[in-house]
């Protein structure tokens, strides 16, 4: 079957289907993949029918289940046990109905499709499984590993992004990345935010990864970049309800910037309370402060002796004990 039966047979079974504009978003993390028409759909689709091509000219095999690996672009992070569980039995009972698909490599072989079906053959301690050996490029895993998995909703937009981050290479651009998984730009650039959170929550996100989806993630990026270094602080200190699920992730963003703008009005008001006794025309003196420098300057003449002895004792205070 030929590159551009393929494109027909996709765009046929997706005609239907309408753009992301016109389409009522879904309320949950799901409506924050932004798709383009034909869009995922359209790219799942063709995925099927390259396993169906691929598998027509496979060869039909008992493998051990030793010698097989999962694919090394399997977005995949954390497997439902249950549901492995539930799989194991019917396995246990009907026997495998559908042999997985591997490719060889080197010594081994890799899982083009098939490794949920994989692990519950492991779980029940079999020795062998069906499977269907087919020649496969590097690119074709890709695609078919990641769009089989795009549309779940048990696989996190964190998985995603990390899997779409290891196959970035294979791909010509990221214009190309983005068509073969039915994504538009902005919804591959929403994954590709996860790449610039602060190793603190992406060390979490590799033990949770549903903490965050992509839309929220993005929205974080935005406001660690408009506020710097204090809106890193911000989310380090809010993170953790972020993690015991009592700030909702969609609010995780504005909850930083907020506590930025707070502190930052509170340090002015102080820095103005302070003013106000330099102000008027009689100005007794003056306080600025650089990146380098804390300065206050008052005049002499404006200056008891008990107001500089309890100046210098205050200083003294402040900074007793303090390494010099």
């Amino acid at each position: 079957m030929s590159n551009g039966n393929i494109r027909d047979q996709m765009l046929a079974k997706t005609a239907g289907l309408r753009s992301t504009a016109e389409r009522t978003p879904d309320v949950g993390r799901r409506a924050s993949r932004t798709e383009t028409a034909p869009g995922m759909a359209g790219a799942l689709a063709a995925a099927q029918l390259r396993v169906q091509e691929l598998e027509s000219t496979g060869t039909s095999s008992q493998l051990p289940v030793s010698a097989i690996v999962p694919n090394p672009w399997q977005p995949r992070r954390v497997f439902n046990e249950t549901k492995l569980s539930e799989l194991a039995e019917s396995i246990r009972e009907v026997g495998l109905m559908q042999p997985i698909v591997v490719r060889r490599v080197e010594s081994a072989y890799q899982i083009v499709a098939g490794e949920r079906r994989w692990r519950s053959h492991k779980m029940l301690g079999l020795e062998n499984i069906k499977t269907v050996v087919i020649e496969c490029s590097d690119q074709d895993m890709i695609v078919l590993a990641l769009v089989e998995n795009l549309g779940r909703d048990d696989l996190s937009d964190y998985e995603v992004a990390i899997s779409i981050r290891r196959s970035e290479t294979e791909f010509p651009s990221r214009k190309r990345l983005a068509e073969s998984l039915g994504l538009s730009r902005t919804g591959l650039y929403q994954f590709l935010a996860f790449q610039n959170l602060p190793d603190f929550i992406k060390n979490d996100l590799d033990l949770q990864p549903g903490l965050l989806g992509c839309n929220a993630a993005e929205e974080v990026v935005s406001a660690l970049k408009k506020h710097g270094a204090d809106a890193e602080l911000a989310a380090r200190e809010l993170w953790p309800d972020v993690v015991k699920g009592e700030l909702a992730q969609g609010k995780f963003a504005p909850a930083i910037a907020a506590m930025v703008t707070r502190r930052a009005t509170g340090t002015a008001a102080r820095e103005r309370l302070i003013e106000k006794f330099f102000a008027g025309k009689d100005q007794a003196g003056s306080i600025t402060k650089d990146v380098n420098n804390f300065t206050v300057k008052i005049k002499t003449a404006s200056l008891t002796e008990a107001q500089e002895t309890r100046i210098r004792q205050l200083i003294s205070d402040l900074y007793k004990g303090e390494p010099r």
